[in-house]
């Protein structure tokens, strides 16, 4: 899937977690997966990658076979507890023009990688090191599972310090829509909070009773 210049700027500034609002909420990977550096943030379309636990043969394979700006998103079979990316991946994915990595295991050499420009998004650090299994089963562009998000080859991935976020294609130009209506609606009850409005007259929750209704 191909998006355009417009549509990956618009989904980096509206950022991760206006986006799950406004798609419905949905899409959200494990809150566990974070920036290596806060203010790292992604937007582009997934490059499906599934490993077998400790091993990240297929890593290095799929750096060479994702196109520019894509960005890697890697399955490691529940494997958290192995350093799959480091700072020679992130050299090797910088010079491929990758757009990023989205990892759901562990990577190393994060001293460099935080500020190195090329935003890396993992479940966490571990420096215990990964196989090449050349037998092993693994594969691209299909199909695969983080948490409960199913993503696709081609998806739109949206990551920032508050998390990331994986949209399916075809929900995303009216996601985008749904973003930035919300993101004026919110402008709009915050000045008038600072204009001494209180949230529970805003949103009508009432001051006693069920707080999902008002009174």
């Amino acid at each position: 899937m191909t998006y355009s210049a417009d549509q990956l700027a618009e989904a980096n500034r509206l950022g991760a977690a206006t986006l799950h609002e406004a798609a419905g909420r949905i899409g959200a990977l494990p809150s566990a997966i974070k920036p290596v550096a806060s203010d790292m943030r992604v937007a582009g379309p997934a490059f499906t990658v599934h490993v077998p636990a400790g091993d990240n043969l297929w890593i290095h394979r799929a750096l060479y076979q994702a196109a520019s700006g894509d960005v890697l998103v890697v399955s490691t079979s529940g494997g958290i507890e192995w350093g799959y990316w480091g700072d020679i991946l992130n050299e090797a994915a910088m010079a491929q023009r990758l757009g990023g990595l989205v990892i759901d295991g562990g990577v190393r050499d994060v001293a460099g990688l935080s500020t190195m420009a090329f935003p890396v998004f993992a479940n966490g650090v571990c420096l215990n090191g990964t196989i090449k299994g050349y037998e092993a089963t693994a594969w691209l562009r299909q199909p695969i599972r983080i948490g409960d998000v199913v993503v696709a080859h081609g998806d739109l991935v949206v990551g920032d310090h508050d998390g990331v976020i994986v949209l399916p294609a075809s929900s995303v130009v009216k996601a985008l829509d749904a973003g930035a209506d919300r993101e004026r609606d919110e402008a709009n009850k915050i000045a008038r909070i600072r204009a001494g409005e209180r949230t529970i007259d805003i949103y009508g929750f009432g001051e006693t009773g069920d707080p999902r209704r008002p009174n």
